[in-house]
């Protein structure tokens, strides 16, 4: 098998892209890293093995929200495992994709040392700013969890895959 047979067989089965012969690395920031960007990291491993996804933030939290881990779980995701990073643990380390999903992450974004293909970002409200009763709080927490699917299920589809 020649190597370049052996990469196109790798990139099928998820474990390589065919254009480099690495995974695509994708770096969601958010303030916390307890809610938005953790769903974020969430789905896109979820929509493709092809891709290694971080998440991290600015000032990171103790946990992982556990109304995020609930809403996903519903989702059929499992991010219970995560836990909030800084983003400093990654500034030297080269991005295909550096996304923000919240506002104050993106006017706090530090300069990454390591090379960024690109830089965006895609702003969703903080779920876990949300008050009320128990489901109340699950109502806001499914929108942002749905919105960010949709936005980033879009992300994938009309600029993401068609790289891998």
């Amino acid at each position: 098998m020649t190597r370049r047979n052996a990469l196109a067989l790798l990139a099928t089965t998820g474990a390589l892209t065919a254009a480099e012969g690495t995974k695509m690395k994708i770096l969601v920031l958010c303030t916390g890293n307890s809610c938005r960007s953790q769903m974020t990291e969430g789905f896109l491993k979820s929509f493709d093995s092809r891709m290694e996804v971080h998440s991290a933030g600015t000032e990171p939290s103790s946990q992982v929200n556990p109304y995020a881990i609930r809403v996903m779980k519903e989702a059929g995701i499992d991010i219970s495992s995560g836990h909030p990073k800084r983003v400093h643990q990654f500034l030297d380390e080269p991005f295909d994709y550096v996304i923000t999903v919240c506002d104050d992450a993106d006017k706090n974004c530090p300069y990454f040392r390591g090379k960024v293909g690109k830089r965006m970002h895609i702003g969703f409200p903080d779920p876990a700013d949300a008050t009320g009763t128990e489901e109340e709080i699950l109502t806001v927490f499914r929108k942002s969890r749905d919105d960010i699917r949709e936005k980033f299920r879009a992300l994938y589809d009309d600029e993401i895959a068609p790289k891998l």
